[in-house]
């Protein structure tokens, strides 16, 4: 693409499934693209579409992204620790998607309804959080700035796409193959049984598996200690005591939690909808009804329903839903860059 007044902005990663979400929400926001460098998630001959062109996708170049304004890492944790901090120090803003530096102390981990305060001028390199975390950290951030949460019990229901298009074919694949041959008498579809090259480490078409990510010594998931380690940093409560159980369901796109919140005093449904509906990022459901992830998909903010009384008067127990590759990846990084074009901080550098 042809450099114009705008940013030369660079997208690695372009061609992965979140890239293309992203690539697409440079251009339905308007954001100032001048020249657009895509680079793509490791396939042959790649291409984006950018403004109705089609723009080749290549490998990495080093010195390409040096000379970027701003670059959108959406690639995987090694890209991200290859090039972020050296982008950074060059004086390059960096957003970055993945796990690499979500809980180094001197990175930001920004929702921007939440806390966008967390960038300075100088910052340059920002992470973005965990695509489950972010649908609680904004529902429940005014609550807990209001209230204070002392305790979050959560359990996320967590669609394929989030663990990429492989684990979607995966997907598409079982489903097609149980619709041919049926189930068992007994319920069962043993040769559905995901084997060791598998995307997901047990079938997912009509299950649900309780594994997101590797086990840990103390028997949670990694995506679970993610939750937990994440929300802490995002609302600042290194205190905050969380248990999390996430599982993977047969759904394409689209995360969704129910969550219990114990609360610093007591507080109703009544006004806990009250303080919901003033959240910023966050659209409720009307009293009786709540949002699913294909009402969701695809949408843009945070949803949350089912807000009811919990196990004290202290608790409130609510059901939220959110595109993960949106508002769990996507929008959230554009959000940051469009913060930081409100704050006058992203400008043309025209020599490194």
């Amino acid at each position: 693409m042809r450099p114009g007044k705008g940013l030369r902005i660079g997208v690695v990663g372009a061609t992965g499934m979140v890239g293309r979400e992203l690539v697409e929400l440079l251009e339905s926001r308007r954001f100032p693209v001048g020249e657009l460098l895509p680079f793509s998630s490791g396939r042959a001959r790649a291409s984006v579409r950018f403004r109705g062109r089609s723009i080749a996708a290549p490998g990495i170049s080093a010195a390409a992204l040096d000379s970027c304004d701003l670059v959108f890492l959406v690639s995987s944790d090694e890209v991200s620790l290859e090039h972020g901090r050296r982008l950074a120090a060059r004086g390059v803003w960096v957003i970055d998607d993945s796990a690499a530096f979500r809980l180094d102390p001197k990175v930001p981990l920004v929702i921007p309804e939440v806390n966008a305060d967390a960038i300075t001028p100088r910052t340059r390199l920002i992470a973005g959080p965990n695509c489950t975390m972010t649908g609680l950290g904004v529902a429940g951030a005014l609550l807990h700035r209001s209230l204070g949460v002392r305790e979050a019990r959560i359990a996320s229901y967590q669609a394929v796409s989030g663990a990429g298009k492989a684990a979607l074919g995966e997907l598409f694949g079982q489903a097609a193959a149980l619709a041919r041959t049926g189930l068992s008498a007994d319920g069962c579809a043993p040769v559905l049984e995901a084997g060791k090259s598998s995307a997901l480490p047990r079938a997912i078409a009509f299950n649900a598996v309780p594994q997101v990510g590797r086990f840990g010594a103390d028997g949670y998931s990694s995506e679970e200690n993610k939750v937990s380690a994440e929300l802490r940093k995002i609302w600042r409560a290194p205190k905050l005591k969380i248990s999390t159980t996430a599982v993977r369901v047969p759904t394409i796109r689209g995360h969704a939690l129910a969550a219990w919140l114990t609360l610093g005093r007591p507080l109703t449904p009544a006004k806990a909808r009250a303080v919901l509906a003033k959240t910023p990022g966050l659209e409720l459901s009307r009293d009786g009804d709540y949002p699913t992830p294909r009402s969701a998909g695809g949408k843009g903010p945070v949803y949350a329903g089912r807000v009811r009384q919990g196990a004290t008067a202290r608790e409130i127990a609510l059901w939220i839903v959110s595109d993960n590759l949106l508002k769990g990846a996507a929008l959230n990084s554009a959000q940051i860059a469009e913060h930081l074009l409100r704050r006058g901080w992203l400008k043309r550098v025209t020599k490194r």
